[in-house]
């Protein structure tokens, strides 16, 4: 029980879950508070599934839900793509950091993103657009640093 008078979740191996509700953002809420759904941490999608759940996300404006998404295709990736799929959800991270006004975080981690992203252009697999997604995150980060807060156009994570 913490603090609150709440137990704490735990899965069947004793990890602990948060089951705090959460807001657009990612952020806790107080417990008994309406939160927005989350992505189950034991969901298995298909590439193809997560990339079409984690833009679906993005262009909902929920980054880091979509990072909940990209961080579950990550770890269940084959060894050649892990790296990509940690780009993604990185990337994700950076735009929620972006959201929350965090720009001096969001870029850090949307350059991290953009340069293991980078690493798969030309040869990504599942239709990721490798280059053109590093691109985007250079490009916001590149803003970011300079202090421009203007709208950014949103990323594509995969070739339409």
């Amino acid at each position: 029980m913490d603090a609150t008078g709440f137990t704490r979740d735990r899965d069947g191996a004793g990890r602990a879950r948060n089951s705090r509700p959460r807001d657009a953002l990612g952020r806790p809420l107080p417990y008994g508070l309406p939160g927005v759904p989350t992505t189950p941490e034991d969901v298995v999608l298909s590439p193809a599934e997560a990339l079409e759940e984690a833009q679906r996300l993005l262009d909902e404006g929920r980054p880091f839900h979509a990072h909940e998404v990209l961080e579950g295709a990550w770890k269940q990736a084959p060894e050649p793509e892990r790296e990509l799929w940690r780009g993604l959800a990185q990337l994700a991270v950076g735009v929620t950091h972006r959201a929350r006004g965090n720009d001096t975080g969001a870029a850090r981690l949307l350059r991290r993103a953009a340069d293991r992203i980078a690493a798969y252009a030309g040869a990504a697999p599942h239709g990721i657009d490798a280059a053109g997604v590093s691109a985007w995150a250079d490009a916001l980060a590149d803003r970011l640093q300079s202090g421009d807060a203007g709208g950014e156009p949103p990323v594509r994570l995969a070739a339409r």
